[in-house]
C-alpha cells in the first residue's frame, strides 16, 4: 500500500466507525487489507472481534507484538471533512482509525521483508475504549500460542508538536474504574413526600464526599482523582416523590494498588448511606489497569526513534488518561509512546477531532525499526 493508499483506507475507516464490542466490519476490513501480505497465520475473533496477524522469521527467536485498536466512540462528530462519520452519534474521535492504518501499513512492510528470526504479531484489539478488550484477548484460548515477549503501541497525542515523541520508562497511564452507586428507596405521592424513602439526601452527601477523596497534584504515588460523571434522582415527573437514584463516579490513580485503595474508600462512603430505608448496590465498569513502560522495552523504542531522527523527550508523562494496553505488561516487556498530533490540534474525544494523516508514515517507521532491532540484530532471548 502506498502512502496515498493508506490515507484513503484510513478515511474509509473513519466514515464507518464501530463501537466497542461491535467492530466486525472494521476487523474484516483489516483482514482484507493484510491478506495480500501473505502472513503465516491470521487469527480472528480474539476476545470478540480482535485480529492477530502472524509473520514468522527464518529462525527461532522472540515474539514481538505491535498493538492497535479497532473501536470508535459514542460521540457525534462535528467536523466538516469529506470523510466525516456516516454513522450519527459514533465517530473515530480518538484516532484508532489512524493507529489501525499504521498497523496495516506495517503489515505490508513486514510481509515484504520478514525478520531474520522470531515472530511478529500485529494485534488489532477490540473494545479499548471501555477497558474490556485487552483482558478479553488475553483470556481467549486462541491467544495463548501467540503470547509475546515484547509488546509495543503508540497513541497520537494532541498538545504535542506534530511528529514529536514523548516516551519515558515507568508509569505511563493511570489505572481507573467507573463506580456505579445505585440507591434503592421507595416512591410516594408528591403531596406526601414524608411517605417516600428518598435517595436524594444520600446523593447530596455522596457527591462532595466522593470528590473530596481525590488528591490532585503531581502524578506520583499519592495522586488520586474522583470525578462524578452522572447523577440521577427519581423519575422525570412532578407528581412523584423520588425513591431510587444513582451516582456514577470515575476513580483513578497512578498504580493498581492505589486504585484499589481508592475504590475501598469510595465504596465505604456509599455503603454508609444505606440507612433510613435506602439500600445500595455497587458495580464496577470500564476498568483499566495501570500502564507502565518497561525500562528495556522503552529503550528499544527510544533507540528506534532516535535513529529515525524524530524529536524525543519525556514530556510531561505520565498521563492522567487510562489506556487498555497496560494489561499486556503482565505477560510481556511492554512500552507505549505518544506521537504528537500538533500543539493546536483538537483534543482526543473532542467532537471536531480527526487523526492527522501525516503521522501514518512515521508510525510505521518507528515500529518497523523496533522490530528490525529486536529480530534482525539482537540476540534471541
Amino acid at each position: 500500500m502506498t502512502p496515498g493508499d493508506l490515507i484513503a483506507w484510513r478515511r474509509a475507516l473513519h466514515r464507518q466507525p464501530e463501537l466497542s464490542g461491535h467492530e466486525a466490519a472494521t476487523a474484516a476490513a483489516f483482514v482484507q487489507a493484510v491478506t495480500p501480505t501473505r502472513p503465516d497465520q491470521i487469527v480472528t475473533g480474539l476476545g470478540g472481534h480482535g485480529v492477530a496477524v502472524v509473520y514468522r522469521g527464518r529462525q527461532p527467536g522472540p515474539t514481538v507484538m505491535i498493538r492497535s485498536e479497532l473501536d470508535a466512540l459514542p460521540i457525534l462528530e462535528t467536523g466538516n471533512s469529506p470523510w466525516k462519520s456516516e454513522r450519527p452519534g459514533v465517530a473515530h474521535l480518538c484516532g484508532h482509525d489512524g493507529h489501525l492504518t499504521i498497523l496495516a501499513g506495517l503489515a505490508h512492510q513486514i510481509g515484504g521483508d520478514r525478520p531474520a528470526r522470531g515472530r511478529v504479531i500485529l494485534l488489532a484489539q477490540p473494545a479499548e475504549e471501555d477497558g474490556s478488550g485487552a483482558a478479553a484477548v488475553m483470556a481467549d484460548p486462541a491467544f495463548a500460542p501467540l503470547t509475546p515477549d515484547w509488546a509495543f503501541a503508540l497513541h497520537n497525542m494532541p498538545g504535542i508538536a506534530l511528529g514529536e515523541c514523548w516516551l519515558a520508562p515507568g508509569p505511563m497511564n493511570c489505572a481507573s474504574v467507573g463506580l456505579k452507586i445505585a440507591l434503592h428507596g421507595r416512591t410516594a405521592h408528591a403531596a406526601e413526600p414524608g411517605a417516600a424513602m428518598s435517595s436524594g439526601p444520600a446523593i447530596t452527601r455522596l457527591i462532595p464526599a466522593l470528590t473530596s477523596l481525590g488528591l490532585d497534584g503531581p502524578l506520583d504515588d499519592r495522586f488520586r482523582l474522583v470525578t462524578v460523571t452522572h447523577a440521577r434522582l427519581g423519575e422525570p415527573a412532578f407528581g412523584i416523590a423520588p425513591g431510587d437514584g444513582e451516582v456514577w463516579a470515575n476513580l483513578r490513580s497512578v498504580s493498581d494498588k492505589g486504585l484499589a485503595a481508592l475504590i475501598a474508600e469510595a465504596e465505604a462512603l456509599a455503603r454508609a448511606e444505606a440507612r433510613d430505608g435506602v439500600t445500595v448496590t455497587l458495580t464496577h465498569h470500564d476498568h483499566f489497569a495501570a500502564c507502565t513502560n518497561d525500562a528495556q522495552a522503552t529503550e528499544h523504542l527510544a533507540v528506534a526513534i532516535r535513529r529515525l531522527q524524530i524529536p524525543l523527550s519525556p514530556g510531561t508523562l505520565p498521563m492522567r488518561a487510562s489506556e487498555d494496553f497496560g494489561r499486556f505488561g503482565a505477560m510481556a516487556k511492554s512500552a507505549m509512546v505518544c506521537l504528537g498530533a500538533g500543539e493546536a490540534h483538537p483534543r482526543l474525544h473532542n467532537p471536531d477531532y480527526d487523526f492527522p494523516d501525516a503521522l501514518i508514515t512515521p508510525g510505521i517507521k518507528i515500529f518497523d525499526r523496533v522490530i528490525r532491532n529486536l529480530l534482525d540484530h539482537a540476540q534471541a532471548n
